[in-house]
């Protein structure tokens, strides 16, 4: 919280993996941090206190020297951010705020009083803690992720690995495609995986061939290979083959970004058969052309709705 200017404010953030209070009530600032890392995955009970005459800051129990602050009063505006700042907010003197806390927050007290999170004024790309989590991505159902905001061009030659987990049999992998009809899309159609390519003249498919579902809440590895003559798709070591029959067309011109777990209503994929979204968690994404490997971090996608970058379930999703 801050004024407008934020001659007055204080912050509670974690920078390293610790906790630092700064507070500034307009005749300088005061700092007080611990060495206890907070980022070991555990619940920590952290309480921050300032006041005319100091600062301090605990981790369960353990508290930091008391350092003495300048002023009198705390003179801010009526808003109380928790997690991170607007995109629209500018961070001047109030520290290293770069993004937002990649956490969960429970039992909130201001002065007092208990903050009702689900009755926040906004609230931004906030979700639910899970009880037991693990490492990975978690699509709802009802979202997707987006990457290369200027677009991706799949050519002749391209790959695409994944780790999924989820108990839905049908929903979108990933898709990539352009304005006419060239694309590329992954998805799971009846608890079976399914890799679509066109290359202009028509779809090419190859589908796993299980007999099991692979949408029995354990991970699944795969890799989807294509290349000019011939596509390929690895699920657990497992590989089937197809032959591009269109001699003469070999390459995916696209040109649009790439879509992961679904896509906007107002986006058109010419590779997917269904529209449904995925349900489930996902990990270790990689794109492959050539000798460039792009590693796609879900929390730095331009656009996540209804997903959640940086845990997963521990429950099958």
């Amino acid at each position: 919280m801050a004024n407008a200017n934020q001659q007055d404010y204080a912050v509670l953030q974690v920078q390293g993996g610790r906790v630092l209070l700064s507070c500034d009530l307009g005749k300088g600032p005061a700092h007080a941090s611990l060495a206890t890392p907070i980022n070991n995955g555990l619940w920590h009970t952290v309480k921050a206190e300032f006041s005319k005459k100091m600062v301090m800051v605990s981790v369960d129990g353990t508290e930091s020297d008391r350092k003495h602050t300048k002023g009198h009063t705390l003179d801010v505006e009526g808003k109380l951010y928790l997690g991170g700042l607007p995109a629209t907010y500018t961070a001047r003197r109030i520290g290293n705020v770069t993004h937002s806390l990649a956490a969960c927050l429970r039992d909130v007290m201001f002065s007092g009083v208990q903050m009702k999170l689900s009755a926040a004024l906004s609230s931004h790309a906030a979700g639910s803690c899970f009880r037991r989590a693990q490492s990975g991505s978690f699509f709802s159902g009802s979202g997707y992720a987006a990457f290369m905001k200027e677009g991706y061009n799949v050519g002749s030659d391209v790959s695409v690995s994944l780790d999924f987990r989820s108990t839905a049999p049908d929903g979108v992998l990933l898709g990539i495609s352009s304005t006419k009809v060239d694309a590329i899309g992954l998805e799971l159609v009846n608890g079976q995986v399914v890799f679509n390519v066109n290359n202009g003249a028509g779809w090419i498919t190859a589908s796993s061939r299980s007999a099991v579902s692979m949408c029995d809440g354990r991970w699944r590895t795969l890799v989807a290979k294509k290349q000019k003559h011939s596509l390929s798709l690895t699920v657990d070591g497992v590989t089937v083959t197809a032959e591009n029959p269109y001699s003469s067309s070999t390459s995916a011109e696209t040109k649009n970004p790439i879509y992961v777990g679904g896509y906007p209503a107002d986006v058109k994929q010419n590779c997917l058969s269904s529209r449904e979204p995925f349900r489930g968690c996902m990990r270790n994404l990689r794109v492959f052309k050539g000798h460039v490997t792009d590693e796609l971090d879900f929390s730095a996608a331009f656009a996540h709705p209804h997903v959640f970058p940086h845990s997963c379930p521990d429950n099958a999703a």
